[in-house]
């Protein structure tokens, strides 16, 4: 799967990846390899990511959505810190 984590100043991530978990409103789930299309809106918290090669990366998003298509996740986040 492809991963990009884009906020309005800049592109935060983009790279390979085998999976991701997201704090989403009602509550926390993780998107893997050949996940359904899906777009949810993302509360205050981590976004834990496992690339596909080397150890897992978290960011804290404040808030923002995520698209799932086509193996192709886009997070649009209001500010990340990592």
């Amino acid at each position: 799967m492809y991963l990009e984590i884009i906020t309005p100043d800049k592109r935060v991530f983009e790279g390979d990846v085998t999976s991701v978990k997201f704090p989403g409103i009602n509550g926390g789930f993780e998107v893997l390899n050949n996940h359904a299309a899906l777009i949810s809106a993302l509360s205050n918290g981590p976004v834990r990511i496992t690339p596909a090669t080397g150890a897992q990366v978290e960011f804290r998003i404040d808030g923002g959505v995520v698209e799932v298509l086509d193996n192709k996740i886009i997070v649009l986040a209001e500010s990340v810190n990592a």
